[in-house]
């Protein structure tokens, strides 16, 4: 058997999306039919709708994402219809070279489900990275749904599908903040807020936050940035070093992922310092500085998939961590929208007048 359901479907290149009809089939072994409860809206489903991922149109968008399990296939054992759940786009598989290395985050074969969702004309649809979230249901791989706490909201929960846990763990999993650090970050949208937070919650003394708007600048505050640098009228390397003892910071996190950002982060940082990058950049963007100030200056130089993070361990962390009071997941929602709303709340992310804009179903 199969449900037909409503979804958000970007049909091709740069063209607005919609919402049609999208045919979810019963789920097969190691599969799920998860019933969407929220959904945040990423930069990176706006990233789909304009072909910066791939041409692989149409796509099902939406990915960050908490709901219901509503059917399981054959051989799940790790979650069962009823359970509450936040989606993963990393299934870790268990079997490559990283995850037998003891390294599950850097997952080099992660699982999606096999089985396609399509149009109501048979035409299979691209889920936005395997998960296809902007819709009532969705068929995902099991191991792509992670049990939490069922008394979280929804429009919070979802957020640790992608940006929460990207801006988060770029600080505590990848950066390694810890207590006494100094801690800059480049970019303060969801992302890079959510980066802030985690190196508030980590004991960084000293956290910096840097962006061009001065909304995001105050939402950065609210969630722990003890100091403010607006990038448009400062130079960002001078102010840097200037609340750092003149040293820069130990640990510059780019949540913006642009060249000109991440020379900022790697001048900003204090010898041996380390930069983390997780602003996603495009394909087409290119990086030339001397190669002896990389040798010169040594550190570390990272990149953040996904806040490295484990989601059997990190999901659950940060749920419980917003339940006691300590990670304000509520400031990220800045307001819930319904399905046809989509495409205004690309509009509202591009112009960076929202954290997130989360729909609820």
């Amino acid at each position: 058997m199969t449900q037909t359901v409503r979804g958000v479907v970007a049909r091709g290149k740069g063209a607005p999306v919609e919402v049609t009809d999208v045919v979810v089939p019963d789920p097969g072994p190691d599969e799920a039919v998860v019933r969407v409860q929220a959904c945040g809206v990423c930069h990176t489903d706006l990233h789909y709708r304009e072909g910066g991922i791939n041409d692989e149109f149409p796509f099902l968008l939406g990915h960050e994402a908490a709901g219901v399990v509503e059917q399981v296939g054959d051989g799940v054992t790790g979650v069962a219809p009823g359970d509450f759940v936040v989606l993963n786009w990393r299934a870790v598989c268990g079997a490559c070279r990283a995850c037998l290395k003891g390294k599950p985050w850097y997952c080099f074969d992660t699982h999606n489900a096999a089985q396609p969702m399509t149009l109501a004309d048979g035409t299979p649809l691209s889920p936005a990275l395997g998960i296809g979230a902007f819709a009532e249901k969705t068929l995902v791989h099991a191991g792509q749904c992670t049990k939490v706490d069922p008394e979280a909201s929804p429009a919070v929960a979802g957020l640790l599908g992608c940006g929460v846990m990207a801006g988060f763990g770029a600080a505590v999993n990848t950066g390694n903040v810890g207590r006494g650090d100094s801690v800059a970050v480049i970019g303060c949208g969801g992302v890079g807020a959510a980066a802030v937070a985690g190196a508030h919650l980590a004991g960084a003394t000293t956290i910096i936050a840097v962006d061009l708007d001065p909304r995001k600048l105050e939402w950065a505050r609210g969630l722990g940035a003890t100091h403010t640098v607006d990038a448009k009228s400062e130079d960002v390397v001078a102010r840097v070093r200037e609340l750092t003892g003149g040293f820069g910071a130990d640990v510059v996190i780019d949540a913006v992922g642009r060249p000109e950002t991440w020379k900022q982060a790697f001048y900003a940082r204090d010898l041996a310092g380390t930069v983390v990058l997780v602003g996603v950049p495009t394909p087409d963007m290119r990086l030339e500085m001397p190669l002896i100030d990389l040798f010169s200056r040594g550190g570390a130089l990272k990149s953040s998939w996904y806040g490295d993070c484990l989601p059997s361990r990190d999901f659950p962390y940060l749920i419980d961590l917003h339940r006691q009071g300590r990670l304000d997941l509520d400031a990220f929602v800045t307001e819930t929208i319904a399905l046809d709303q989509v495409e205004e709340a690309f509009a509202k992310m591009h112009h960076g007048d929202v954290l997130r804009s989360v729909v609820v179903l």
